[in-house]
């Protein structure tokens, strides 16, 4: 054999290998694009405490259910679902936002159950408070262990007079923001008994938000003497409250659930600008889904 019949076979085998593993790598690239599960196994994603939780607050989980024969209907129809998207101003806001640590004893577990075994299905209500004197009072009693479970308290936020959104509270544990305290909906009282020393409360089915009381109203009760809140204030609190899914009928204040007779927060609250703060953060679009 010539030397130039040798080198030239040597040439095309080499060829044939590497085309081979040229293939082999594109395939390996192809499979890893069309699989995010792998693609994204180096780079967990991070919840971002930053943003007010979208997802339903009643996490407890469910009794299984047993399954069931269902004879489905088989015309189709499109059923119109609301539900809230943010808007353009909702994006341009930016407030800042701290994340604190509260003490175990101030909040818990929200329960599929009550005392009586009876399931909970009450759908999340948003629940507004102030803090009666400063953020940082509020924060250090929350950050504080209370073995009395009568004064054990807690918010899931709190938005300082400067607008800033500070996490208190994971959203899907239940702050103790409201004991003694009934939710009048359209459809009838809710209210909710966990613990048979206790009086019941919205707390099972409650996200608790909580606005820094300004200084001139830390008497407490005075409506003449307190200012208000601030501009910050409003535009933070509509900017949280705009990422959740709950409807403008199930936001209500702590003076309008409580039982007490105690209760009077948040004081000279400005239902209306907030309403009016919330539609622009937030907008209803109708979602169809066909049911079968």
């Amino acid at each position: 054999m010539k030397f130039t019949d040798w080198v030239t076979r040597v040439l095309l085998i080499w060829l044939m290998f590497a085309t081979l593993i040229v293939v082999l790598l594109i395939g390996r690239a192809t499979k890893l694009h069309n699989n995010p599960t792998t693609s994204r196994a180096s780079n967990p994603q991070v919840t971002a405490w930053s943003q007010y939780p979208q997802a339903q607050l009643q996490s407890a989980k469910e009794p299984e259910k047993k399954s069931q024969d269902v004879i489905k209907s088989p015309v189709k129809t499109n059923k119109p679902v609301k539900r809230y998207v943010t808007t353009q101003a909702f994006a341009q806001y930016r407030p800042n936002y701290q994340v604190v640590a509260v003490n175990p004893t101030n909040y818990g577990e929200r329960y599929a159950q009550d005392i009586n075994g009876l399931p909970l299905t009450n759908q999340p209500i948003i629940v507004l408070h102030e803090t009666g004197y400063s953020a940082s009072s509020a924060i250090n009693f929350f950050q504080a262990a209370h073995s009395d479970e009568s004064v054990q308290a807690s918010y899931h936020a709190l938005i300082k007079l400067d607008g800033t959104v500070v996490y208190l509270v994971p959203p899907d544990k239940r702050a103790f923001g409201a004991a003694n305290s009934v939710f009048d909906s359209p459809n009838g009282v809710e209210t909710v008994k966990t613990n048979p020393n206790l009086p019941p409360s919205v707390n099972n089915f409650a996200y608790h938000v909580s606005l820094e009381t300004p200084p001139d109203g830390y008497d407490g009760s005075s409506q003449q003497t307190h200012s208000g809140y601030t501009e910050a204030q409003y535009n933070s609190l509509a900017w949280l409250i705009a990422q959740s899914q709950v409807p403008d009928d199930r936001i209500t204040t702590h003076k309008l659930v409580d039982r007490s007779s105690q209760k009077v927060d948040p004081i000279n609250f400005d239902g209306n600008k907030f309403l009016e703060l919330l539609n622009t953060y937030r907008q209803v679009r109708p979602i169809y889904r066909v049911s079968k």
